[in-house]
């Protein structure tokens, strides 16, 4: 399943997300730092949500209150949700 993310608060506008069940397939980032964006998908591709979630969510970049890591969590937190979502329907 793909499932695209707005970010808020980032240099990046937007994060596209794949998932199999909870295990995150596929990462891209729209914008922001490129060093970063390349190396975050390389890092959690393979991972679970909660993993990804408990390693980078709510890491702040500049005193933002988040970062692109944290809005990745968010990203994950929210696809994994609404594939469970239309699994029940």
């Amino acid at each position: 399943m793909s499932y695209l993310y707005k970010t808020k608060g980032t240099c990046s506008s937007l994060i596209e997300v794949e998932l199999d069940g909870n295990i995150v397939k596929n990462v891209r980032f729209t914008g922001g730092c490129n060093g970063n964006l390349q190396a975050i998908p390389k890092l959690v591709e393979g991972m679970t949500v909660e993993e990804v979630e408990k390693r980078i969510s709510g890491i702040s970049c500049n005193g933002k209150g988040t970062s692109c890591g944290d809005q990745l969590a968010k990203a994950l937190r929210a696809a994994y949700e609404e594939n469970l979502a239309q699994s029940v329907n």
